[in-house]
C-alpha cells in the first residue's frame, strides 16, 4: 500500500462525529476522523511496513499517525527518531498509542526513559511517566519510591495536563502495589484532590487516586 492509498482509505472512513469528537479532546484540523476500530482494521490489512509508517507520521494528520504507531517496527527506529517522534506528537491519543505500541518495545525505552523524566517538553515528559508506571508495576528494582512520590507531590497539581495524567497513574501505581508507600500515595491524592471530580460511567473506576487504589486493593482479596 501506498501512502496515497493509505490516506484516500483514511479519508473515506472518516466521519463528523469523530471528528467533532477529536477536535473536543483537542485535536487540529488535520485529520479525517476515523474511528479507532476501523483504523485497526486497516492496520490488518496493512501489516508490518515500516516505511509507510514513517510517510503516514509525517503527514502530521492524527489518523495516519494513528496507523503508523500499529504498523512501524519499533526496533528499527533509532533512539534519536524515537524522542523526536514522541515529542512531535501533538494529540493526546496519538501519544497514547505511540507510547503503548512503539516506545514500550524500543530496545532504549529505559535509556529513554530516564532522559523523559527531566524534559520540559510535555508529551516526552507523559512517555517518560508512562515508561515509570511500568517499571513499578513489573520491574520496580532500582526505583527510588519515596523519591517518586515526594516528587509527585511537589509536582502533579501544577504539571501540564499531558503529564498530570500519567503521573497520576504512577501515584496510583505505587499504592495499589505497594503496601508500605500506601498511606503516602493516598494521603498525595487526598491532599492535591487531582481528578476527584472526574466524571467517570458506571461500572468504571475513579482515576482520583485514593478511590482508584482502594477499588484495586480490595479486588486483591
Amino acid at each position: 500500500m501506498t501512502l496515497k492509498e493509505a490516506l484516500k482509505q483514511l479519508e473515506a472512513l472518516g466521519t463528523d462525529k469523530m471528528r467533532a469528537q477529536n477536535t473536543k479532546n483537542g485535536a487540529d484540523d488535520n485529520q479525517f476522523g476515523v474511528p479507532l476500530g476501523e483504523i485497526r482494521k486497516v492496520a490488518k490489512g496493512v501489516k508490518s511496513n515500516h516505511e509507510l509508517a514513517l510517510a503516514l507520521w509525517e503527514t502530521g494528520n492524527i489518523d495516519a499517525r494513528l496507523l503508523s504507531t500499529l504498523v512501524i517496527k519499533p526496533k528499527t527506529l533509532s533512539t534519536a527518531q524515537m524522542d523526536q517522534m514522541v515529542r512531535s506528537a501533538t494529540f493526546v491519543q496519538v501519544a497514547d498509542w505511540l507510547n503503548a505500541y512503539v516506545v514500550k518495545k524500543h530496545p532504549d525505552k529505559e535509556v529513554l526513559r530516564q532522559g523523559w523524566m527531566t524534559a520540559k517538553d510535555p508529551m516526552a515528559a507523559r512517555a517518560g511517566w508512562n515508561l515509570t508506571t511500568e517499571r513499578v508495576v513489573k520491574s520496580p528494582d532500582g526505583l527510588d519510591l519515596p523519591a517518586l512520590l515526594d516528587r509527585i507531590g511537589s509536582e502533579l497539581g501544577t504539571a501540564p495536563l499531558q503529564v498530570q495524567w500519567t503521573m497520576n497513574c504512577c501515584l496510583a501505581e505505587i499504592g495499589i502495589h505497594f503496601p508500605k508507600h500506601r498511606k503516602q500515595a493516598v494521603a498525595t491524592g487526598e491532599k492535591l484532590g487531582v481528578y476527584r471530580d472526574y466524571p467517570v460511567s458506571k461500572g468504571c473506576t475513579s482515576p482520583f487516586a485514593p478511590i482508584w487504589i482502594a477499588e484495586m486493593v480490595s479486588r486483591q482479596g
